[in-house]
């Protein structure tokens, strides 16, 4: 009985598992046919019509801004160093990172005892040596007058030589007294030249001693000089920057405790293309001094300085490309060495030539054109200048004419467009022109729809009362349709 009644519920399943399938079969038969049974005519394809915002080519002359950034430095920033080393004993009131100082306010000052025991000592050398050049001198004043005394003593015996022999030629004197008398002379000969070796000697020791004077005093500037480095003034009114000094503090010599920057004589130094180099050159090849503005972002307010440009780098730097431009800053209210800014150099102007956005000019550096008839068609041009989301195109042909200003993959030569002259126009769309059949079928379809909300409704309603219908709308109202 089990066995029977199992067989009997699995032909029941069977069979209705048979029935279900017949059912559906019919149904989707029944839905083909009905499908190749309806007449409705099918939807006439129409051309679509884009939207664009145009723009005017307008020939003129502007001047082009070569946009570059820079950094602030100064043109006078120095290292603070000390030749000698020692301890601090004093700092200046203003020795603070960030500190203004004026020229020759004291920075620091160093424990100048020894600069000072050493100045003392080079002093009493300096004495030494100028005593020792006034007894030179004495010594050469008298070895003069020892020399003019045997000098004299030599013309004595020499006269009395000539008496001896002139008694002698007379018959007077006699050999001996002549022979006394020439010892005598060679005597007082002897003496002269002992007393010119005396006057040659003292010379000697006077140069010798002013020689010794000289380096006495060379040693005696060393040390004074030695003594004023152990105090740091400032050179020129300006700000301290990177110090940190404090009394105790141990300095070694050329120890670098900071520098002194001059925050009024600012400049910036900035790097530019080697082709946006060549357009800031004269006919002769040098730099033309170009205006530039200096622009800081700080949020809120923007910093600006302007200046000039002034010179440029002599050499290009390993691993760099371009050339390196210095220009001098004026008015550099809150600016700062440092600081990265952005500069605006004002070039040459260029003469016929239209500003157009950039969106409008394609890789191929063309245009898309539009004609009387609304169509698009493709014109070349040359483009100058790229200025931001702008550029500058030189098409003297095609003054007047207007450019599409938004290239789009859906755009090429031949297609409609509806132009938007209006700034206020609304962004680009591709729209079509309805039949009356096909505007009827989709009013009826919308009104029929009883799952679309009310408000939704007269807005579709409203926009297919248009002479033009988004595109979009159009296929997403039919696909409901259909579906």
């Amino acid at each position: 009985m089990r066995f029977l009644r199992r067989s009997l519920i699995g032909v029941f399943l069977l069979a209705l598992t048979v029935a279900l399938f017949a059912v559906a079969g019919r149904t989707v038969i029944s839905a083909v046919q009905e499908q190749m049974a309806d007449d409705r005519p099918g939807r006439q394809a129409e051309e679509r019509v884009f939207a664009v915002n145009v723009a005017e080519i307008t020939p003129q002359m502007i001047t082009p801004i070569l946009t570059a950034f820079g950094e602030v430095q100064s043109r006078r920033t120095i290292d603070l160093r000390l030749p000698v080393g020692g301890t601090i004993i004093e700092t200046g009131p203003e020795a603070l990172d960030g500190g203004t100082v004026n020229q020759g306010d004291l920075i620091l000052r160093l424990d100048g005892a020894e600069a000072e025991a050493a100045l003392s000592r080079v002093r009493a050398d300096v004495q030494d040596a100028e005593a020792g050049l006034r007894d030179a001198e004495i010594r050469l004043v008298l070895a003069e007058d020892e020399l003019a005394a045997a000098q004299d003593q030599a013309r004595l015996q020499e006269q009395a030589l000539n008496r001896q022999r002139d008694l002698a030629e007379r018959g007077v004197g006699t050999t001996a007294a002549i022979e006394a008398a020439e010892i005598s002379a060679s005597s007082a000969d002897q003496a002269v030249l002992s007393r010119r070796q005396a006057l040659a000697q003292s010379q000697a020791t006077l140069d010798q001693a002013r020689t010794r004077l000289d380096r006495e005093r060379i040693n005696l500037s060393e040390a004074e000089r030695t003594l004023t480095d152990t105090t740091l003034t400032a050179a020129f009114d300006g700000t301290l920057a990177d110090i940190q000094v404090v009394p105790g503090l141990r300095l070694t010599a050329n120890e670098q405790i900071g520098s002194l920057i001059d925050p009024t004589r600012l400049e910036v130094a900035f790097r530019v293309s080697t082709a946006q180099y060549a357009r800031l050159l004269d006919d002769s090849g040098a730099l033309i001094g170009l205006p530039v503005e200096a622009s800081l972002d700080v949020g809120a307010v923007d910093l600006t300085a302007s200046g000039e440009i002034t010179r440029e780098s002599a050499a290009v730097g390993d691993g760099q490309t371009g050339r390196l431009l210095f220009a001098r800053l004026d008015e550099t209210r809150g600016f700062r060495p440092g600081d990265f800014v952005t500069v605006r150099i004002a070039e040459p102007p260029l003469e016929n030539v239209a500003q157009i956005p950039a969106s409008a000019l394609g890789s191929d550096g063309s245009l898309l054109l539009i004609d009387a008839d609304d169509r698009l068609e493709l014109a070349a041009v040359t483009l100058m200048r790229r200025q931001g989301d702008d550029v500058l195109i030189r098409a003297p042909d095609l003054a007047g004419r207007e450019a599409v200003a938004e290239r789009s993959p859906l755009l090429g030569a031949g297609i409609k467009v509806r132009p938007l002259r209006d700034d206020a126009a609304p962004e680009q769309a591709a729209t079509v022109i309805l039949t009356p059949e096909r505007r009827a079928r989709l009013v009826a379809f919308i009104e029929a729809n009883p799952r679309m909300p009310a408000e939704a409704k007269a807005r579709a309603l409203s926009q297919l009362e248009a002479d033009e219908v988004p595109v979009r709308m159009v296929e997403r109202i039919e696909s409901r349709m259909d579906g």
